[in-house]
């Protein structure tokens, strides 16, 4: 079974992000995907895990042991992984996935994706990445890997390999399609 690292917020923010994170709980479970995410039981991140276990989903969640400590958990995850600290938990999503994609969250939402396309581009993460760009909370930030295009720190070929989208149906094609960054050559 093919499997799909999502990051999201450990709070629910605004209201209409629940309902967006029940939307990709959906997809995944429809489109045979098992969930890896950090196994919270809190926010956004306890919406969709509610939703793959509910849809009859499978759900693998990696914790750091602080925080697992801390209840942090989402109760009676059947596949929960604790694992030392954040840098762990990241890399070991990474093994895990096939995907990597984000919804809203906050700042270790966007560390989390940001780090795993960066790793895509120096060779060490072959999945695709992708924002579900829902209400438009991602527009600044596609905005911004475009002026990194621009200012000339990012290729345009490798820009293409990221993929906004405010559609749940443009993420398999886009799955379906993907083939990694070049390596660059020094």
């Amino acid at each position: 079974m093919k499997k799909i690292a999502v990051y999201c917020g450990a709070y629910s923010g605004q209201p209409g992000y629940d309902q967006a994170a029940r939307q990709v709980g959906e997809w995944l479970v429809a489109h045979g995907y098992a969930l890896v995410y950090g196994g919270g039981g809190v926010g956004l991140m306890k919406t969709l895990g509610q939703t793959v276990l509910a849809a009859g989903g499978t759900v693998y969640g990696v914790m750091p042991a602080n925080l697992y400590e801390r209840g942090a958990a989402l109760p009676a995850l059947p596949h929960l992984e604790i694992v030392a600290d954040m840098a762990a938990r990241k890399k070991r999503m990474l093994e895990l996935a096939d995907v990597c994609l984000a919804l809203p969250g906050g700042a270790g939402t966007l560390e989390e994706i940001s780090e795993a396309f960066s790793w895509a581009r120096v060779g060490d993460n072959a999945s695709p990445c992708a924002f579900y760009n829902v209400a438009h909370y991602y527009d600044l930030l596609a905005a911004f890997y475009d002026h990194m295009v621009a200012a000339g720190f990012l290729t345009a070929a490798d820009r293409q390999k990221l993929l906004f989208t405010a559609d749940l149906a443009a993420l398999a094609p886009f799955i379906a399609s993907y083939r990694p960054p070049q390596l660059r050559k020094y």
